[in-house]
């Protein structure tokens, strides 16, 4: 298989990773309205822990830039194609496989909130600490946005070193490129028996002259 189809693969994969929790994210905000429209008082999801509540969030994170649908979108759509990009330029390796992942939840998370917003200009949260009331009500979008970033940040500062990111830095990752091919062609040269034949053939010839 080559490199191109594997990576077409891959990249679908992550498609099919990032629709599930999508579909996933929409369906619990669904249900979440619809039990709170019956019964909008407070419900214990976990004691203790998590309790469940129905908020129309009209901003971002932290209640922030309130009612700025446009702005909001437009942020959203040039942050989810600069992931895409990296996605993408990511190399075919296995130690990138986590980063496709990392990067299909966010994505996720962020065209699952894009959704609310293009559809009713507020995002439906419902999610609270129980132990912690003052932090922001939040939603299953925003916890598959938490975990990408916090997981791209543990691999990105702790796990790959300076030349696994190369592939971000045009013009070096275009001379890895360049590097990498020949040595392949250098490799498939020494494992081939009939250019070696034909090497040998030609020595025979100058030596014969």
């Amino acid at each position: 298989m080559s490199k191109k189809n594997a990576k077409a693969i891959l990249l679908f994969v992550d498609a099919i990773i990032a629709a599930i929790l999508i579909v996933l994210d929409q369906v619990i905000k669904s249900k979440v309205v619809e039990v709170f429209t019956a019964d909008p008082s407070e419900k214990k999801f976990i004691p203790g822990v998590i309790y469940l509540v129905y908020l129309k969030n009209t901003g971002a994170a932290f209640s922030s830039f309130q009612n700025q649908k446009w702005l909001l979108l437009l942020i959203s759509i040039v942050f989810m194609a600069v992931l895409a990009f990296i996605m993408i330029k990511l190399p075919l390796r296995k130690k990138f496989i986590p980063a496709n992942v990392l990067f299909s939840l966010v994505i996720a998370g962020g065209i699952g909130n894009m959704i609310d917003r293009i559809k009713q200009s507020y995002v439906v949260d419902y999610l609270g600490f129980d132990f912690w009331r003052s932090y922001p009500i939040f939603n299953f979008a925003d916890i598959c946005v938490v975990v990408g970033v916090i997981g791209l940040f543990i691999l990105f500062l702790f796990v790959y070193k300076e030349n696994d990111l190369d592939f971000l830095r045009f013009k070096k990752a275009k001379v890895a490129e360049k590097s990498e091919n020949e040595a392949d062609e250098k490799d498939s040269d020494v494992h081939n028996p009939d250019k070696e034949e034909a090497v040998s053939v030609d020595k025979e010839k100058e030596e014969a002259e």
